[in-house]
């Protein structure tokens, strides 16, 4: 007997278990295997916090969701399929799982410790057979089996079980399993036995899938529209290559001078990598170290960025004055997780929006702008570089961890269809250097080390109008307060108006920021597939708003504004534009919105 197919326009799949389990490694192949098939597809990968959080617990359970099928904005809400190599990872995501969703269990982690760690009580397993369709597959002594001959030892053995599991989905989707041979021969070129173990481990899943009645079979039939050459890439490394090719269009050495912190590392890690196109990268002592050495590396003429998270932007706010007084170009990337303090290191957030807009002693202006999906990190960071340089200014660019370790296709870009960028150095044949004359923008001239006759100070204590040199003077420490403010507002005449999605014609607004606009624009497709119509903007660019905001706001009766937040930048708006009364959808649990979060809180909003 046949099994039945089940068609689907999209679907959520999700890997779980101990974070030694191999589950990031699982969910990436699924995912690079998906891509490779012509679905769009998003990612959400979570991990505890601890290197090596306690195993068989709910609280040590490492996950990966991913979303795929035609136009896909989120990692989905609620998955079809969970994939769950012990108790605690049911438990973790039992409230994650569509009613009659399916969990795949690995029942040989069932033992009656593992249950009572995950917190199972004596009829939980009946309750669950209830609402979902539980296949208990022996994945831990299958794997064992399968490599009985292998010759490699028991710890070996077990870590391939995520390969087995990974096979398991393969064949409930259709999907081939030669990418990830590929990705073994390659991984394991030198240990030919392990690609070899990984191979026939993965194959023994995908022939123990086909071979039980009880598993299903599912069909994605959904023909992508998306046209060019697109790769699966993740926020990090989007933002990590953004900075690359914003040196490689102006002619630039790109400097990265940062300390490690999750969740930005790999942002260092990638650039790391990159002295192939003459990057180079200093991993510091200190976040302090990090910031500092990029303000060299600006004064001595490159492009130059750090990058960090919530607490290490703390620690950098002194260093970040002095980019704004010495008004050097600088990138400063912040991926935001969840805080105060240490927080939530592998969660996401975005409550740093006040620290990037006022996180710094004295008045020290900041373009502030925010990233909205893990493929347009690329976008903003290119776009952070651009403004950085064309208006001599540090830049603070915002990500969030769900961005940064998230993943969706992207559509490479050529080099000449980048937008061009211009830099301020000054031309070797003027007469005279005056380190603060400014042009028509109020950006000063840029003259570095080594240029002969236009040698100079620049530093942390104010400086005279023009000249340049030391002062003291009340009446200068204004104007050049308010020289500064004014460069940076004046920067709205070089950025997008703000554009309004939905139905511009709605008397209701939803308004988001940075990375929600996935779930966003997730919920007003469905709420307008129910009747209700919404308009919505999203913000990129937060300082300077956009030149159009006010107009925009003007024309609704209601707007909400969602975030990640206690309502920071629905603040924010208050404050700049009070005439507008503002309404809230927050979440602050470490974790992205949902799309029933915000269509359940906006219905109950348009109720009232």
């Amino acid at each position: 007997m046949s099994k039945k197919v089940i068609d689907l326009d999209n679907v959520v799949v999700k890997f779980a278990g101990d974070s030694g389990d191999g589950i990031q490694l699982s969910g990436t192949q699924f995912t690079n295997t998906t891509a490779l098939m012509g679905e769009e597809v998003a990612t959400f990968p979570d991990y505890p916090a601890e290197i090596r959080a306690p195993q068989g617990t709910v609280g040590g359970v490492s996950g990966f969701q991913l979303h795929f099928g035609k136009n896909i904005h989120t990692p989905g809400d609620k998955c079809d399929v969970l994939v769950a190599l012990n108790p605690a990872a049911i438990m973790a995501n039992i409230k994650m799982i569509k009613r009659g969703g399916t969990i795949i269990a690995d029942i040989d982690t069932f033992s009656e410790k593992n249950l009572e760690k995950a917190g199972f009580e004596e009829d939980t397993l009946d309750k669950i057979k209830q609402d979902y369709k539980l296949i208990e597959a022996p994945i831990s002594s299958m794997t064992q089996e399968t490599l009985k001959e292998s010759g490699l030892d028991i710890k070996v053995i077990m870590k391939s079980k995520n390969m087995f599991a990974l096979g398991i989905v393969y064949n409930l989707f259709g999907f081939p399993t030669k990418h990830s041979e590929d990705f073994f021969d390659e991984k394991f070129k030198n240990k030919p036995e392990l690609a070899k173990a990984n191979k026939k481990v993965l194959k023994g899943g995908f022939n123990y899938a086909a071979a039980i009645q009880a598993m299903p079979s599912f069909r994605v039939h959904a023909p992508t529209d998306l046209k060019g050459k697109y790769r699966n890439i993740s926020g990090n490394v989007a933002t990590a290559w953004g900075l690359l090719a914003a040196a490689e269009k102006t002619g630039l050495k790109l400097f990265l001078g940062s300390y490690p912190i999750t969740p930005a590392s790999e942002i260092l890690m990638e650039i790391s990598n990159r002295k192939d196109l003459g990057a180079k990268s200093f991993q510091a002592e200190d976040e302090i170290g990090g910031i500092v050495s990029a303000i060299g590396a600006s004064f001595a003429g490159n492009l130059a960025a750090t990058s960090t998270s919530g607490p290490g932007l703390a620690l950098k706010s002194e260093a970040l004055g002095l980019a704004v007084i010495t008004e050097l170009p600088l990138v400063v990337v912040n991926v935001q997780r969840g805080g105060p303090s240490t927080g939530l290191p592998t969660k996401t957030e975005q409550s740093d929006l006040f620290q990037a807009l006022a996180g710094r002693n004295g008045e020290s202006p900041v373009p502030v702008i925010a990233a909205s999906t893990p493929s347009n990190c690329f976008e903003y960071a290119y776009e952070a570089a651009r403004i950085a340089l064309e208006h001599m200014t540090p830049v603070l660019l915002l990500t969030d961890s769900y961005l940064a370790n998230g993943t969706e296709a992207w559509r490479i870009p050529q080099m000449k269809d980048l937008q061009n960028i211009s830099t301020k150095f000054i031309n070797s044949d003027a007469e005279e250097y005056l380190p603060y004359e400014r042009d028509e923008n109020l950006v000063r001239k840029w003259a570095v080390p080594g240029m002969k006759g236009f040698e100079h100070r620049i530093g942390g204590l104010e400086k005279m109008d023009i000249t340049g040199t030391v002062s003291y003077v009340p009446v200068n420490h204004e104007k050049m307060t308010e020289l500064r403010e004014n460069k940076v507002e004046k920067i709205a005449d070089f950025i997008p108006d703000q554009i309004v999605e939905g139905n511009p014609e709605s008397e209701t607004l939803i308004l988001g920021w940075g990375s929600t606009y996935g779930h966003i624009t997730s919920a007003i497709t469905e709420l307008k597939d129910e009747g209700i119509e919404l308009a919505f903007a999203q913000f990129n660019y937060i300082m300077p708003l956009p030149k159009n905001t006010s107009e925009v706001l003007a024309k609704y009766k209601k707007i909400i504004v969602c975030e990640l937040n206690r309502g920071q930048f629905a603040a924010y708006l208050r404050m700049k534009f009070p005439e507008y009364k503002y309404e809230q959808v927050n979440k602050v649990q470490g974790l992205p919105f949902t799309v029933a979060d915000i269509k359940t809180s906006i219905k109950q909003k348009l109720e009232n």
